[in-house]
């Protein structure tokens, strides 16, 4: 486990999922997620995985955090079709899976195949979880952003 840079602030009871770090998928296709961001994910130790919307990686949140995110479907009327179809779509293709005693996950197939993982992953924080590249696409997308895009991305947000 290659880690670059700080990992955790310093209040871990926040979870927030920063820094990132280069992995790789042992013979059985399971990969270590580092100690720190398990420690964040507490109980139940088990990690939502979901396919990216916009980008060809797969995001993973506590349940904590998908808890929160799931209320908000869960308020969707019956007849709010494109908000159905997210919810019928991502949970379709998303998985739910426990990590061994020695912090391993086998994530099924379908999902390494849909972000091109084969041997090799790096694992990005993403604050409130964190996401799972195919480490050329992690650099393609790194080398795309550029300051000025980072800097309307921030005010947009109001960060």
């Amino acid at each position: 486990m290659e880690s670059m840079g700080t990992t955790v602030m310093e209040d871990r009871h926040q979870g927030v999922f920063v820094s990132r770090y280069a992995h790789s998928l042992d013979t059985k296709k399971r990969l270590t997620i580092p100690s720190d961001w398990r420690e964040l994910a507490g109980e139940p130790k088990r990690l939502f995985v979901l396919p990216g919307v916009n980008d060809k990686c797969l995001c993973v949140y506590p349940a904590r955090e998908m808890t929160r995110r799931m209320e908000r479907l869960r308020n969707l009327s019956i007849a709010d079709e494109k908000g159905r179809q997210l919810a019928r779509t991502l949970a379709s293709r998303s998985d739910l899976v426990p990590w061994d005693s020695q912090g391993r996950i086998r994530i099924k197939d379908d999902l390494l195949d849909f972000a091109g993982i084969t041997t090799q992953a790096m694992l990005v924080g993403t604050f409130d979880g964190f996401e799972i590249w195919e480490p050329d696409a992690w650099q393609r997308m790194e080398n795309s952003v550029d300051s000025d895009g980072l800097g309307e991305a921030a005010r947009y947000v109001g960060f």
